[in-house]
């Protein structure tokens, strides 16, 4: 059965190869939320995952590029969009060795992101990545920042309470967290640092190592986190829900990474209403601009200094994390993305309601598949954070 419409709904299998394997990273979590945006809608009919059947369907959108989701990127029956939360770059400081095998893996993404009909960039920067190293038609490229739902991240004076006793902090410590994978490219010794030089403060990563000894660096960063000062906490990895706890007990966000795409941690965090502290990086030239505390290995620690002790300066960043809140709302987003699934799709109408699923053994048209796609590397490719 060919795909169309049901009724006026589109039918779209979303996927995320995170929903059968390691979920503590920011790929995941962007998924999860537009997912859930779409499934608010009554004009989508939204299919989760089926990693091992072909969906019938209009549109797969896929967040992920490993070998599972070779049977959708070769389906010729629907139409194709792929999320690009990574880029080359975004393996070097993520992932052992990256540097050896970047050019193998640059191949991959451009084969990959080339059998898309419509390849979503997270900002400005990445579209250029696109089209200038992995040689993605520009007129195949959308940039659509992530979102979240930002009201489930408003936190009252009630919440912030709560979660501090729940996580048994004490109610007049000064607390900054940092969210997202202990490797070196989220220079980690920049907020162990921080915690040094201010004993007086409490420093929590929310994160850990998923990919243990694939991960950048095992032994360095494992040794850095077994030897933090005491007013430095590592969680490890943590449920989702936790992270969102964590937040709402902070009182300064900081992000110190050196490279980043449109990270979902920034925006849980302006959605929780924090102030942000994060590196300056050309990445975030077009997405959070002045709305971010931007610094460098040597103003990050005035900077949450300053916002300790300057209440006026404090309340102007949390205003600003507000505007930031405004700018990336799942609702606007999911708004938009249904506009570019219909206007890849043309308004032909599916025999019956329901969407259906067609084993392995199914036809699906096939055509040689990069060896890169192959071993460790499509693991990697599976699961990059952002």
């Amino acid at each position: 059965m060919k795909g169309g419409h049901v009724g006026n709904n589109l039918i779209v299998n979303m996927a995320s190869e995170s929903d059968i394997s390691v979920q503590g990273h920011g790929v995941h979590t962007a998924y999860i939320e537009l997912a859930t945006a779409l499934e608010r809608r009554d004009d989508i009919t939204l299919v989760r995952g089926g990693y091992r059947d072909k969906v019938e369907c209009d549109v797969y959108h896929l967040h992920t590029m490993g070998s599972s989701m070779w049977r959708k990127i070769l389906d010729p029956t629907a139409k194709k969009v792929v999320s690009a939360h990574v880029i080359p770059d975004s393996l070097i400081g993520s992932i052992r060795l990256a540097k050896y095998w970047r050019p193998v893996a640059r191949r991959y993404m451009q084969w990959f992101y080339n059998k898309a009909d419509t390849v979503l960039a997270v900002s400005s920067a990445v579209a250029r990545v696109l089209e200038d190293e992995l040689k993605v038609p520009k007129s195949k490229i959308e940039v659509l920042h992530n979102t979240i739902d930002m009201r489930a991240y408003r936190t009252t004076h009630e919440a912030r309470a709560s979660a501090r006793r729940h996580l048994h902090i004490s109610e007049g410590a000064f607390v900054v967290v940092g969210v997202g994978q202990v490797q070196p490219r989220k220079r980690i010794d920049v907020f162990d640092l921080l915690a040094r030089q201010h004993p007086d403060m409490v420093f929590i990563w929310v994160g850990g190592i998923p990919f243990k000894h694939m991960g950048a660096e095992y032994g360095s960063m494992r040794r850095l986190m077994e030897r933090a000062p005491d007013n430095l906490l590592f969680t490890d990895v943590v449920p989702h829900p936790e992270v969102k706890q964590y937040l709402q007990a902070a009182d300064v966000f900081c992000l110190p990474a050196e490279q980043e795409n449109h990270p979902m941690c920034i925006l849980e965090a302006a959605g929780v209403g924090l102030p942000i502290v994060a590196r300056d990086i050309p990445e975030y030239d077009d997405t959070f601009g002045d709305d971010i505390f931007r610094c460098d290995d040597g103003t990050f620690a005035a900077a949450v200094a300053l916002l300790q002790r300057d209440r006026c300066e404090y309340a102007g960043w949390q205003q600003r994390s507000a505007t930031i809140a405004g700018r990336f709302d799942s609702s606007a987003g999911a708004e938009r993305l249904v506009g570019i699934y219909r206007d890849l799709t043309p308004l032909t109408a599916r025999s019956n309601g329901a969407p259906v699923s067609a084993r392995e053994d199914e036809h699906v048209a096939t055509e040689p598949i990069p060896v890169c796609g192959l071993g460790p590397g499509s693991v990697v490719l599976e699961h990059q954070q952002e």
